[in-house]
């Protein structure tokens, strides 16, 4: 039963299980009662989004008229693997990785993009650890 990495806001499929929304703020504009029937999500899970300024650092990596996006992705990456590897977050992707051998849920956040977003990271932290994938 494994986990599967989304946008939030995305229409749910049927075995998705619970949606763990893996973001700093909730949506904008929505109220708190709506946030799953909106399909956004149905647990916050902050501890496992970018800080405040490691999440602009991502932002910059996305500007298209950034110097070198890949460089400031990567230097992103690494600080988010820091943060990911504190006590608290750390452990709850250990947790997370083996609930994925027994239980379907997702993991999303509101970008677009996958590969220049923080669950792209995600997904490698839990496979690190042996999570089960859909």
């Amino acid at each position: 039963m494994p986990i599967t990495i989304l946008r939030l806001g995305s229409t749910r499929s049927p075995d998705e299980g619970l949606r763990l929304g893996t973001v700093r703020r909730p949506p904008r504009g929505v109220p708190k009662a709506d946030f799953a029937k909106r399909d956004f999500y149905d647990v916050w899970l902050p501890n496992l989004s970018p800080s405040e300024p490691r999440l602009k650092r991502a932002l910059a990596s996305q500007d298209p008229h950034s110097e070198n996006p890949d460089r400031a992705w990567k230097a992103f990456e690494r600080k988010f693997r820091a943060q990911m590897s504190q006590h608290d977050a750390a452990h709850l992707l250990d947790l997370l990785a083996a609930l994925s051998h027994g239980t379907n849920f997702s993991l999303g956040c509101y970008c677009a993009d996958e590969k220049r977003c923080h669950r792209s990271i995600l997904r490698k932290l839990l496979a690190e650890r042996g999570a089960k994938f859909s």
